[in-house]
């Protein structure tokens, strides 16, 4: 089957806060894409809503089955179902991991810039945060070693790893993640992993994903590896992800703090992420040529027409990452947004201001519509 992502869908008015948190603005924003989800996921919806019934719900034996498929398949691995914890999204997990490892006075670790949850979630708790820059190196982001070795404290308990990395794209290396494994165990830090974006990996060739559940034993055995089929099949509003922990006493207390905060997971929900895992992909096959057209055609257009800007090059996820630090303005997403009536992510957030972060997860047409605007904005 062929899918086609050229079509428009119309999102204004659907409650979605993409378009309809500033109705008024044309939105580049927020990492949910345009595309309706793989027909697979659509008919096991509609299947599940003909039950009728929606009462509480637990993951049933075929979402595990799925699960298991994925993670072998894609994965590699083979996980015991009793490591696998069920999450309503993967935000509330980043909270757990810091409620549950940090006391009072000690603190989350991570690497700027970053998905903004990454820097906020400490507040849900006693914990403090320690970030370090991200270094270029011959037109690459990697770690800074000396910096984080310099940052690091007796009382630093967590790092929270984005791979790959939003926003900049990057899908790190084998070497890169044993790295920072072994540093993590050198401190005796918890290592989560945020791997969301692993299946939208645009040359899963040339930069293939490493997972933290590829570590071996002795590293794995102090990490949280999050996955969800969210954003690759765009079901993100239905709310599922999990977690892998493999070690019983850090699975134990990261459940432990659960408590009585977190919703139910919906019978929708569940359901929708086995059609994603046991039958999504060829769709994702796919969607991955289609936003590899998109990212060449957006490298190639801010070249031309935007030279005040420079894109990041990226390796995953329909995000692009723009250092508009050229333009001379303090705050560039604001610029764009009174210019030329555009929503775009400000770098602000993500820890480094003056900085943009545009999704191209759309059809290329309005891509191209939005670049357009940004272009004469300059």
């Amino acid at each position: 089957m062929t899918y086609d992502f050229d079509v428009p869908i119309s999102r204004k008015g659907s409650g979605c806060i993409k378009y309809d948190r500033r109705p008024e603005l044309d939105p580049f924003w927020v990492a949910d894409m345009d595309f309706a989800s793989a027909p697979e996921i659509l008919e096991a919806l509609h299947r599940r809503v003909d039950h009728g019934i929606f009462g509480y719900a637990q993951a049933h034996e075929g979402l595990n089955e799925a699960i298991d498929l994925y993670l072998s398949t894609r994965r590699g691995v083979k996980v015991p179902r009793e490591q696998i914890v069920h999450l309503g999204g993967l935000v509330p997990a980043l909270s757990l991991a810091g409620r549950a490892f940090c006391n009072a006075g000690e603190a989350l670790m991570t690497c700027t810039p970053v998905y903004p949850p990454f820097i906020g979630v400490h507040h849900d708790g006693p914990a403090a945060l320690i970030t370090v820059d991200h270094v270029e190196v011959d037109g690459r982001h990697e770690f800074d070693w000396a910096a984080m070795e310099a940052a690091v404290t007796p009382q630093t308990k967590v790092f929270l790893l984005c791979n790959p990395q939003n926003p900049l794209g990057r899908v790190f290396t084998k070497e890169e993640v044993e790295k920072l494994a072994r540093f993590c165990a050198d401190h005796q830090l918890v290592l989560v992993s945020d791997e969301i974006h692993c299946d939208l990996v645009l040359d899963e060739e040339k930069t293939p994903h490493f997972s933290a559940l590829e570590l071996p034993g002795e590293l794995r055995q102090h990490t949280i590896t999050l996955l969800s089929p969210s954003k690759t099949w765009n079901i993100a509003g239905l709310g599922y992800a999990f977690a892998v922990i493999p070690d019983d006493s850090i699975r134990r207390k990261f459940a432990a703090q659960r408590g009585h905060t977190l919703s139910e997971i919906s019978a929708l929900s569940y359901h929708a992420a086995e059609a994603a895992y046991r039958h999504g992909e060829p769709w994702r096959q796919q969607l991955l040529a289609y936003l590899r057209g998109n990212r060449a055609e957006l490298d190639a257009f801010v070249a031309r027409r935007m030279p005040s800007l420079q894109v990041v090059p990226g390796e995953a996820t329909y995000l692009a990452w723009l250092d508009a630090r050229g333009m001379g303005v303090d705050n560039p997403a604001l610029h764009f947004e009174k210019k030329a009536g555009l929503f775009l992510s400000d770098g602000a957030f993500f820890g480094w201001p003056g900085w943009i972060r545009f999704n191209f997860g759309c059809p290329r047409a309005r891509m191209l519509e939005g670049l357009e605007k940004m272009a004469k904005a300059l």
